[in-house]
């Protein structure tokens, strides 16, 4: 069964909160993150990407950095900025885009879970970013930001938190620029916390939706402290970690899109030909193709718009990783075609959230930075949930979730 944790958030004064809450640090460069926050002296940025406080020329890994994170956190509290709770409490957390709600519980995730293998993980992680992550956890002691996990939806939980929301004004109730509303609630029923906490007993697994290198990092920083602590009881607050928990039949995946630089020294006409033996191929002119199904591809080249579907027998619908259209593309395109081999480390390739829309892809190619782009059909829940039930992993750049979760509505201490 999964852990879930009431504590003692430190949050920020209704007032302030919207200019306190910023994006998840690794969406924004420094540049970006630079220019995000400034003016805004409340942004949270300037903890969670504290090298916008220093030279321009800084190396953002070096121990500045972190110590520059930690002054800053302290400057927060001793201003008022961020203020703790008076007890454990869950909260609740909901955003809107499109007109759609998805209402997340806000509360602690073990660290044994994860280690156990009860919180359950779709990607690889690089061993440099968790560091990176280690090292401001160890240095703030604390969780400054969430990480997004979802699990299989339990009805009496939609039907306490549709309750709660609906008989509940919200502490926070904002628009962020980019048009998504987000609404936060302070459970303060004791009664409900506890029933919650008891029903979230029944969820077998988690799975960690976004933020798989701070899922890593938060667990692995607070099984140093239990390692190091020869009177760890187990009740300690670092035994617990900063989590968003969204049911799965209220969350939707976007595309994760593929850019090429060249084509492996193929002609257009020689490349089109090599695709055409493992997939049929329908020209579409110069409006926009977007994927219509499952094995369904949009591709970008030299102008022209083509549907690309998948030959049968070229992929294995019955194998959770073979279903997925980045193997698909991976190996029968990037792979055996363009010789991408490894997508973490090649620079012929690159990756376009779908919240950029296919008109990023067309811009990208038509500059003539890139020679060819790939629209892929967004992952399903399901087939994330099986791949990772199954213990398997995903290609890199497979999923993306929005919107993302805004930063510092509440932050987790470790004692």
């Amino acid at each position: 069964m999964a852990i879930l944790k009431p504590f003692k958030g430190l949050r920020p004064p209704a007032m302030i909160a919207q200019k306190l809450a910023s994006r998840p640090y690794d969406v924004l460069n420094s540049a970006e993150a630079r220019k995000e926050a400034d003016g805004n002296q409340y942004s949270l940025l300037h903890i969670i990407k504290p090298e916008i406080d220093l030279p321009v020329s800084t190396d953002i890994h070096s121990q500045p950095v972190y110590d520059k994170a930690n002054e800053n956190f302290e400057i927060f509290i001793k201003n008022g900025w961020l203020i703790p709770d008076d007890q454990d409490y869950l909260y609740i957390y909901a955003q809107t885009m499109y007109g759609k709600t998805q209402y997340g519980i806000v509360g602690c995730a073990g660290v044994s879970d994860y280690l156990n293998g009860i919180i359950k993980k779709h990607e690889l992680t690089r061993k440099d970013k968790e560091e990176d992550r280690m090292k401001h956890v160890r240095i703030t002691n604390a969780n400054m930001e969430p990480v997004f996990f979802t699990y299989p939806a339990v009805t009496e939980i939609d039907e306490i938190v549709a309750i709660f929301v609906k008989d509940n004004p919200p502490e926070y109730d904002f628009k962020a620029d980019d048009g998504v509303g987000h609404h936060f609630w302070v459970i303060k029923d004791r009664e409900i916390n506890k029933k919650i906490v008891g029903l979230f007993e029944k969820v077998p697994y988690t799975y960690v939706a976004d933020g798989h290198h701070r899922t890593a990092a938060a667990a692995l920083v607070g099984n140093e402290r239990k390692l190091n602590n020869p009177q760890h009881s187990g009740f300690e607050e670092y035994n617990f970690f900063l989590a968003v928990h969204f049911p799965d039949n209220q969350l939707s995946i976007i595309d994760y899109n593929r850019v090429v630089k060249d084509l492996n020294g193929l002609s257009k006409e020689t490349f089109l030909k090599r695709l055409d033996v493992v997939f049929t191929i329908e020209e579409k002119g110069s409006g926009i193709y977007k994927p219509v199904s499952l094995h369904n591809f949009g591709l970008y080249l030299e102008g022209t718009w083509y549907s690309l579907t998948a030959r049968e027998g070229t992929f294995n619908d019955s194998d959770p990783i073979g279903v997925l259209d980045v193997t698909i593309l991976s190996q029968l395109v990037l792979a055996d075609i363009l010789g991408i081999t490894d997508l973490r480390t090649s620079d012929r390739i690159d990756f376009v959230g779908g919240i950029r829309g296919l008109g990023e892809l067309k811009k990208r190619v038509d500059s003539g930075e890139m020679k060819a782009a790939f629209a892929l059909y967004p992952v399903s829940m399901k087939q994330l949930i099986d791949i990772a039930d199954s213990g398997n992993i995903m290609p890199p750049k497979t999923t993306w979730f929005e919107p993302k979760l805004r930063s510092g509505l509440v932050v987790h201490m470790l004692d």
